[in-house]
């Protein structure tokens, strides 16, 4: 939370001088108060207000960044409770761990499935995040080498699971380069595994399970060592407990800018695949940064994925698809021509009903400013304007030799103005979707 207009005064020169290209002092406060204007403005400003407002100014959350390139992991830095008030900056991360005793048939096994589990939904794609290694052998060698082996299998970010800082030294110095994220300090470890985090330059994991007023303790230790990339572990105990602590985390790094606390969160998704969706689930829903799982397969991740996508989407401004003409299939001049709006969902539906009927098409597709059929035709956002603009200006005139669109049936209303202003012939398409695989199928008979 930015401080008050009065409270950035009092840290500035009190001068009047102009220097900032604002009249006075006060007036340059308040601008910096409404973020109008930055701080290096002022040339006369001291150190001291420096450091105050950078720290003012900071997320409540610190952001944290795991891995390197385009795969890299973002997490934290964000500022609400609620999504509607605004909406939730870095989505949810999913990492699978694999064990370092296990087989290397078995790892890479495991890895590979990962790659069954992108999926394409709304024009997103959806996929997992991480990959976590245990080192169950506690061997220093062990670990350092199913690091390097799991690391030349994946461009994904690396999570290290390591209580042992013998263990934790030697993998972590092998891939410090791809910056995994180190699990996990505790009140045992905490000075050894900081000195490792500092050498190697990897954000670290704090770990302490008795208590969130231990687990503040244990961060200010860990920052005061020289570690500011962390991440949270409170245990996994139950589930109450979880939503307590997650809520807990957030409502104090948020609300009283607690900064001990101010920091992203760890939870591991334990038990079978119906308990760890279920704690998964909690996980996003609740403010979890990063939630890592044993085993994964379709069933389990689809649903998630679903979830995560639909917290994560800014609430203030639907997902939308580009406007203009999609081709699908490989429509001929005499093709079918289709119309609805930019509203994601309802484009990869009515797209995807096309496709089911396997007869060529061409979709147009409007700007509704990303509402859907019904919500855009009750906003006038879709209309027999809007939609005469669009075949006029796209070009689809030239691509086919008969002039006739089909609407959806729900604004089967704008069809005669449709007609009127410009001059195709409308057809009224069924009302939901879901029926253009036989409504296209008996026109093309």
């Amino acid at each position: 939370m930015m401080p008050t207009a009065l409270e950035i005064y009092q840290k500035l020169p009190k001068t009047n001088c102009g220097d900032c290209g604002v009249p006075t002092c006060l007036a340059f406060a308040m601008q910096l108060a409404n973020q109008k204007v930055s701080l290096d403005k002022c040339p006369h400003v001291s150190e001291e207000a420096k450091e105050f407002l950078a720290a003012s100014a900071a997320p409540p959350i610190r952001l944290v960044k795991i891995g390197t390139g385009d795969k890299t992991v973002e997490i934290g830095d964000e500022t609400e409770l609620f999504r509607h008030e605004k909406k939730f900056f870095h989505p949810t991360a999913y990492a699978l761990m694999v064990d370092d005793t296990s087989s290397p048939d078995e790892r890479k096994q495991k890895i590979e499935s990962l790659k069954s589990l992108t999926f394409d939904r709304v024009g997103q794609i959806m996929s997992m995040d991480m990959v976590g290694v245990r080192a169950s052998s506690n061997d220093p060698a062990t670990f350092a080498s199913v690091i390097q082996e799991v690391s030349s299998q994946t461009d994904l970010p690396l999570l290290l699971i390591s209580e042992n800082p013998d263990v934790m030294s030697q993998a972590a110095k092998a891939v410090a380069d791809k910056k995994p994220l180190l699990h996990a300090a505790t009140p045992e470890n905490w000075e050894r595994m900081t000195e490792i985090a500092k050498e190697t330059g990897c954000p670290l994991v704090v770990h302490e399970t008795t208590s969130l007023d231990n687990l503040a303790d244990l961060t200010e230790k860990v920052k005061g060592a020289g570690v500011e990339d962390i991440v949270l572990d409170f245990g996994t105990k139950n589930l109450g407990d979880m939503l307590r602590n997650l809520t807990i985390i957030r409502r104090l790094s948020v609300k009283k800018k607690f900064r001990p606390l101010g920091y992203p969160t760890f939870v591991f998704a334990e038990g079978n695949l119906n308990e760890a969706g279920i704690v998964a689930a909690l996980g996003t829903m609740k403010y979890a940064s990063l939630v890592a799982f044993h085993e994964v397969d379709v069933p389990l991740m689809y649903p998630l994925f679903a979830l995560r996508q639909n917290i994560y989407t800014d609430p203030q401004k639907p997902i939308q698809v580009k406007p203009g003409i999609y081709e699908i299939g490989s429509p001929t001049p005499e093709s079918p021509v289709l119309i609805t709006t930019n509203f994601s969902l309802t484009y990869f539906t009515v797209s995807g009903d096309i496709e089911t009927s396997k007869v060529p098409s061409y979709l147009l597709v409007a700007d509704s400013e990303g509402l859907s059929v019904m919500t855009a035709f009750a906003a006038d956002k879709f209309n027999a304007e809007i939609a005469t603009d669009l075949v006029k200006e796209c070009g689809i005139e030239e691509k086919v030799s008969q002039k006739k669109i089909i609407i959806p049936g729900q604004v089967s209303r704008m069809s005669g103005k449709l007609q009127e202003k410009s001059g195709w012939e409308v057809i009224v398409g069924p009302r939901d979707s879901s029926g253009l695989p036989k409504f296209l199928k008996d026109r093309a008979i």
